[in-house]
């Protein structure tokens, strides 16, 4: 083959499960061209990824919004030129939807996805030439790599290697003293560990000589970020910053510790000690993904307390603290 393209457009943690399959084709093809159609808003993930020759971003949720405007329209036809600029040898969809499914058949190209019964949603499978049944149970990520190697015909005898490499430089805020950064913002209330856990936590850490940085990027984020650095001696509470400004901090943490975000599993990609807090969700098949150094506490009705929290972290972040 001499060229790929990946459709997973949305959400963070999504695109970031599908960075192995990058991964993967590389390794079981090295002359492979592979390129990749996101979301605007998460194209700074797959350029993460060296093996990433081409990303091709997509806006469908701002054009919704703004099917009256011209500027809507212009954008959406310099997409399908963009995405109709090559021919692939294979457009595979990993993401099972219909809105995914749409893009891989306007692509151009054998169009592979999951079969009906295993997509996301059924009817996304009208959009294939092939189809793959890939069972629901296993882990998002597991489910991306395998139907990658159905369709490509390889096998998937290999290590998970997520490949990001954080190269934006280090923010001027971003202390130089050892630092853990603490993920306390995610979309839903439900899912929010209390802001109690986060202050003792921190000043745990702080007793073990790290400082806690706290990103955050809507204002209500941003005013809870405040609040816990207030409470947390040396605490940081972190400016909005793009993506792969985000990267960057989390690749020079110590550890990390994170709600049902995708930040979390950012950090996990980034092979950083990983602590992941689950309340309102099962991680079995969501949760991170990253060996032995990505922990998954808690699950639907329940909640981790600080001190298994800071234990779970000492014991991944001990021998680099030492």
């Amino acid at each position: 083959m001499r060229s790929i393209l990946l459709v997973k457009t949305s959400s963070l943690g999504d695109v970031i499960h599908n960075l192995p399959v990058v991964s993967d084709l590389r390794r079981a093809m090295p002359e492979v061209a592979i390129d990749w159609v996101v979301e605007e808003g998460f194209a700074d993930i797959p350029r993460l990824h060296p093996a990433v020759r081409r990303v091709i971003p997509v806006a469908i949720r701002r054009w919704r919004k703004g099917l009256r405007q011209r500027e809507a329209w212009a954008e959406m036809r310099s997409f399908l030129r963009s995405l109709r600029q090559d021919y692939y040898d294979m457009v595979i969809d990993t993401q099972g939807l219909v809105k995914s499914a749409v893009i891989t058949r306007l692509a151009q190209g054998l169009r592979c996805g999951h079969a009906r019964e295993s997509a996301r949603e059924p009817l996304a499978a009208w959009a294939y030439d092939c189809h793959f049944a890939i069972p629901k149970t296993a882990h998002a990520v597991d489910r991306n790599r395998w139907l990658a190697a159905a369709a490509c015909d390889y096998p998937l005898d290999m290590p998970l290697r997520y490949g990001l490499h954080a190269t934006a430089p280090a923010p001027a805020w971003l202390p130089e003293s050892p630092y853990a950064v603490l993920l306390s913002a995610t979309s839903r209330d439900d899912k929010l560990w209390p802001e109690a856990h986060w202050v003792e936590l921190g000043q745990s850490l702080h007793a073990r000589g790290l400082r806690s940085v706290l990103p955050a990027g809507s204002p209500a984020e941003l005013e809870r970020a405040a609040r816990l650095a207030a409470a947390i001696p040396d605490a940081v509470a972190a400016p909005r910053s793009s993506v792969a400004e985000l990267a960057t901090v989390i690749a020079g943490a110590r550890g990390v510790v994170g709600v049902d975000t995708g930040l979390t599993h950012l950090a996990a990609a980034l092979a950083r000690p990983t602590v992941a807090l689950y309340l309102a969700t099962d991680p079995g098949l969501v949760g991170v993904h990253a060996g032995r150094e990505a922990i998954n506490l808690g699950g639907q009705g329940q909640c981790p307390s600080p001190e298994e929290v800071s234990a779970t972290l000492h014991a991944l972040t001990e021998p680099a603290i030492a």
